[in-house]
């Protein structure tokens, strides 16, 4: 995994002026690219990788949205979390207004409490 060393630049934090190591990203790798990569390997057809794939993210999509966990078996497990501000009491809160956004929390799959996923990194400085 190649990574750059990166100044903190925001003046508010305790670490500003400090350098900390942040992950290159040089490409991303395509769905098209994946079902190549599967393919290339087994018996598979592209068709039907390409409608397994199609098929799972609907899936996938529809229990997040309605606020499920999903666990893929040897991958990991993802679940939305909400951004809100803070609200001194209950009864202020009004999510169009303090509900600022959603993200996705993705946690690998990990044997005694180690990632699968994190297993034989070898950090390049580029």
């Amino acid at each position: 995994m190649k990574y750059q060393l990166k100044k903190e630049t925001k003046p508010t934090l305790s670490t500003f002026g400090k350098y900390k190591a942040v992950a290159s990203h040089n490409q991303t790798v395509e769905t098209e690219q994946l079902i190549k990569e599967i393919c290339a390997n087994d018996s598979y057809s592209e068709g039907t990788v390409t409608a397994v794939i199609w098929k799972m993210a609907q899936v996938v999509n529809r229990h997040l949205r309605n606020g499920d966990k999903v666990r893929l078996k040897d991958f990991g497990m993802m679940k939305l979390e909400i951004e809100s501000d803070k609200v001194d009491a209950p009864q202020d809160f009004k999510p169009r207004q303090h509900i600022k956004g959603v993200r996705l929390h993705f946690i690998p799959e990990s044997t005694k409490g180690k990632p699968d996923l994190y297993k034989n990194i070898i950090f390049k400085k580029e």
